[in-house]
């Protein structure tokens, strides 16, 4: 069996203790790397100032070497702060209004992906597969290409992709098309941005839909499919059923006082609509004067990326939104939002899910949201709660049990909490099921298997056979 090579903007080392990285995904590429045996590598997180940085930091855990490297200052304000996160990120979740181009953050930013390529490029064995993941690391395949690789390279992106119309607006959207086409594999969250990618090179003249999934563009002949990211449903399902007896989920809910408890968790980000949330969450309370001082709204919201001004601003906006909201509706024994902002264990957040009566997942535009499937896998069968979910995230695709809202539409997600908390057992239970069904046997170790071996049996546009 070949070795299996994982590249990520970050890489999560597990901790020295030997626990493993928290989080579905790290354990699903985890299991994937010890199986074969490979490395992951990726950006450390720590910048080197102004200096080259220097040798791979390297870290062997089981069949896995985690490969780190340090980036310049200018490096991480080009290539991260820069173009991935104020061009890439925005145009992706189509806020064209937010995107900053500039040649110099562009010219960083296939810069540091040169740099990574160099970096892998020695440890690279011809059987070797590699996988590399998401917006920050579109042209790493065309520059191990440029230095003469043949081996099977697969890509998933784990954000929107939008269509055409939005993707023209980026300058150099023909660098980032031709670097796509250097994969072997491209794999994309719903058939929604399967469909905009393929719409794009109809549109462009650059590329041709061969049937079966098989397009050809720039001279290469590669495959591209959907392929929905899941959790680790059973695990998942357990864990938060042992943390309903954690004591911060004890102590949440005795402060609760018998209230139902509607639960919102996302990073601090435009993307996520927490804005519109809270207007809302504040109509439905207007609308509905007879739930004031039954219901208690719990928004966790770590910062993110609050070095990005627009995200800086963002976290004002939330503070104060919820700061009026309370002021103008709540009493001296009901605080009608709660707002955290920072961290909070994934430990605690599995039993909080299950705590809620409704969890609020409505994103302007989401790849997935992972949120939502775990707010579903952490329902008690007996006592569900109800997934109000924006049909703009990915998930929606798949949680056909889910209110699905336009988060744009304040009244109507005012109305969908009504209807959530209104829900009779049955209903709850009959919704949950299917969801929990369809997570059950779309966990994301299947999702995992189903990608690699796809990469090992696509046609090799180079002629070669496929690798095992």
């Amino acid at each position: 069996m070949s070795r299996l090579i994982v590249v990520s903007n970050r890489v999560p080392v597990p901790s020295k203790d030997g626990g493993a990285a928290a989080g579905g995904l790290a354990v699903a590429l985890q299991a994937a790397l010890q199986e074969r045996g490979g490395i992951w590598m990726g950006w450390s997180g720590e910048s080197s100032g102004e200096r080259e940085p220097g040798a791979l930091s390297l870290q062997q855990k089981g069949n896995i070497t985690y490969a780190l490297t340090d980036l310049t200052d200018t490096d991480v304000e080009e290539y991260y702060r820069g173009f991935a996160n104020r061009v890439l990120w925005p145009i992706c979740h189509y806020r064209l209004d937010l995107a900053e181009y500039g040649r110099k953050e562009m010219a960083g930013y296939f810069r540091v992906n040169r740099f990574f390529a160099h970096r892998l490029a020695p440890m690279i064995e011809p059987d070797d597969i590699i996988w590399v993941h998401d917006y920050h690391l579109i042209p790493l395949a065309a520059e191990l290409r440029q230095m003469g690789l043949k081996n099977r390279i697969g890509f998933f992106l784990h954000i929107p992709w939008p269509p055409a119309d939005i993707l023209v607006t980026m300058p150099v959207h023909e660098e980032i098309m031709r670097g796509l086409s250097h994969y072997d594999l491209v794999g994309f969250q719903t058939d929604y941005d399967l469909q905009n990618f393929a719409g794009y090179l109809r549109r462009e003249g650059i590329g041709d839909d061969l049937g079966n999934g098989l397009f050809d563009s720039h001279g290469r002949t590669f495959k591209a499919g959907a392929y929905p990211i899941g959790i680790e449903t059973a695990a998942f399902a357990e864990f938060a059923e042992r943390a309903a007896d954690n004591v911060m989920v004890q102590k949440t809910r005795r402060s609760i006082e018998g209230r139902d408890m509607i639960i919102g968790v996302d990073r601090l980000d435009y993307s996520k609509g927490i804005i519109q949330r809270l207007e809302a969450f504040e109509r439905f309370l207007t609308s509905n004067p007879a739930y004031q001082n039954k219901v208690t709204y719990l928004q966790v919201t770590p910062k993110s990326r609050s070095e990005v001004p627009e995200y800086e601003h963002m976290q004002k906006m939330v503070a104060e939104q919820a700061g009026r909201v309370n002021g103008a509706i709540g009493t001296v024994d009901w605080v009608p939002i709660r707002y955290v902002n920072r961290s909070i264990s994934r430990n605690v957040l599995a039993g909080l899910y299950r705590l809620a009566t409704i969890g609020l997942v409505t994103p302007l535009r989401d790849g997935m949201n992972l949120v939502a499937k775990e707010y579903v896998a952490a329902q008690d069968p007996d006592r569900p709660g109800v997934l109000v979910l924006s049909r703009f995230a990915g998930a929606a695709r798949e949680l056909k049990g889910a209110l699905l809202v336009n988060p744009y539409d304040v009244e109507g997600t005012a109305n969908a909490l009504a209807r959530g908390l209104a829900m009779s057992l049955e209903e709850r239970r009959d919704r949950w099921s299917m969801m929990m069904e369809h997570l059950l046997s779309h966990d994301v170790s299947l999702w995992c298997k189903d990608f690699l071996r796809d990469l090992v049996a696509v046609p090799s546009s180079d002629g070669s056979g496929a690798h095992g």
